[in-house]
This record gives C-alpha cells, sequence and structure tokens, in this order.
C-alpha cells in the first residue's frame, strides 16, 4: 500500500514511537516522509538516532511541512499542542488526534474554522503492524479525509471506523487492553515457574499461547466460547483449571477494569474543559 502524503507526529512518547515504527515497518514510509517534534530534547534525539526521521523545531513547523498532522500527546497538553498547530496553516491538511478522551467537538472548536479533524484510538501493538485502531470524524470532516486517515493507521494494524460515541468504550478495551493481556501473560507464565519451567520458556509458551489463541478468534469469526468448549474434554485437565478461574471472578475483574478505564477516559475531557475555564 503506498503512502499517503506526508505524516508529522507530534509527540514521541510510547505512542508516537509506535507509530513511527508500525509506519516505517510497513515499508510505505521511508525516514524521510516523517516529521516530528516533541518538547522533551532527549526524547527527540533518541527518535532521531534509532529511526533517522526528520526534527523538527516546534510543533507548528510539523503542522506546516505535513499533509496528515498527527497529535500524539497526553490529554492534558493537548490545549498547548492546539496552540501551535494553529499558527500553521491547516487548509486541505488533516489534523489525527490520538490523544485518549479528547471530543472532536473540542479540537474543531478550538482549531481554526474548516479544518478537517479525525480521532483515532490506537494501541501499541502498532510498533509490529498489529495494532487494533477505531477511528471516527469530527464535524465537517470529508469522508476522504476519514478514509485517507484510515489508510495512513491500516499500515499499522487493522483499522475500524466507528462512531465517536463508543470511543470511550474502545479506549478501555482495546487502548488499555494490551496491559490486562500482559498481566494475564506473567501470570501464566509465574504457574509455568511454579510448576518448575524456567521463566524464559514459560514466557515463550505463556506469550505464543495468547498470541495463537487471539489469531484463532480472529481468523475463524467463532466465538470464544465455542473455541473454549473445543480444548475442554469431558473430565479432562483443562475443566479444573477453568473452574478456578470461575471462582477466582477473573471475568467480573476483567470486565471491571475495562469499564474503569472507559469512565477515566470520559472524565478526561470534563477534567479539561473544568482547567481551561
Amino acid at each position: 500500500m503506498p503512502n499517503v502524503g506526508k505524516v508529522g507526529i507530534i509527540g514521541l512518547g510510547k505512542m508516537g514511537e509506535a507509530l513511527v515504527s508500525g509506519l516505517l515497518l510497513s515499508q510505505a514510509y521511508a525516514p524521510r516522509d516523517i516529521y516530528a517534534y516533541d518538547i522533551v530534547p532527549e526524547r527527540y534525539r533518541y527518535m532521531k538516532s534509532k529511526y533517522g526521521i526528520n526534527i523538527l523545531k516546534s510543533a507548528s513547523e510539523v503542522a506546516s511541512t505535513s499533509n496528515i498532522v498527527t497529535i500524539v500527546v497526553k490529554p492534558q497538553d493537548i490545549a498547548d499542542a492546539i496552540q501551535e498547530v494553529k499558527k500553521a496553516p491547516l487548509k486541505d491538511k488533516i489534523i489525527l488526534s490520538l490523544a485518549a478522551g479528547i471530543s472532536t467537538s473540542y479540537l474543531v472548536k478550538h482549531l481554526p474554522k474548516g479544518t478537517e479533524v479525525i480521532r483515532a484510538m490506537p494501541n501499541l501493538a502498532c510498533s509490529i503492524g498489529e495494532g487494533m485502531i477505531c477511528v471516527t470524524s469530527g464535524k465537517g470532516a470529508s469522508k476522504r479525509s476519514l478514509d485517507k486517515a484510515t489508510k495512513l493507521l491500516e499500515l499499522t494494524g487493522r483499522v475500524l471506523q466507528i462512531d465517536e460515541k463508543y470511543m470511550d468504550a474502545v479506549t478501555g478495551l482495546s487502548g488499555s487492553g494490551p496491559a490486562f493481556v500482559y498481566v494475564f501473560i506473567e501470570a501464566l507464565a509465574d504457574a509455568g515457574v511454579r510448576l518448575g519451567l524456567q521463566r524464559d520458556l514459560a514466557f515463550t509458551l505463556a506469550a505464543q499461547t495468547t498470541l495463537g489463541a487471539g489469531k484463532l478468534v480472529v481468523s475463524t469469526g467463532e466465538h470464544p466460547a465455542k473455541l473454549k468448549d473445543m480444548v475442554v474434554t469431558p473430565g479432562g485437565t483443562t475443566i479444573e483449571g477453568l473452574i478456578e478461574i470461575e471462582k477466582g471472578g477473573l471475568r467480573a475483574v476483567v470486565i471491571e477494569a475495562v469499564s474503569k478505564t472507559a469512565e477515566k477516559a470520559r472524565h478526561l475531557q470534563a477534567l479539561l474543559d473544568k482547567n481551561l475555564s
């Protein structure tokens, strides 16, 4: 898939780096096609050294140079980022926000009239081209711009276009979800160590088992419960472990973890509005 124009990335934290890594891994983008800025000098020096991308002097310079201006900052830093971006001419450019909890209506309100805004929620697996990303468009953004942002992000993983009202739930599930999965992988590996396996072997078994299980759900489209039942045999070993999982309340804990994360995402916008008032 060819690239969709010069990409600017404002914010080079973990998610900003994941986006850079995924775009370069796709080979649709070369380092010369990516323009970036971060307020932390150590961070942009690291990114320049590792990936060879263009590091510019300010967020406004990134916005001026790029066709798609990607804002990958913490929610509390979004106002400052917007003030810098506004200094650049934004006609015919796409503003792509990856800031958690920040609505397109907020962005549209604080950017020049007519600016096309797309909001996305990716996850860290974008760094290896296996991200799960959801996108939505702001008021006034064209279908063409939404599709262009989608094509860009598809270089780093699977992309779904959704209604914005679902974005907080997406943040809780696929945005923060990898952290919950890592805890599960670590727990599986700890169990292996408890049973006498070397830790490196236990981690490999746990990680590959999780990867394979996830891919099977995606590739077959089968309900996870059906696939689970294919592993469980009457009177066998697996059912004993499942009983312990149900006794421990794992299902309820995961549901509550995702729900609390989504709730936090919903509150970020309100907190930002309060701080700016």
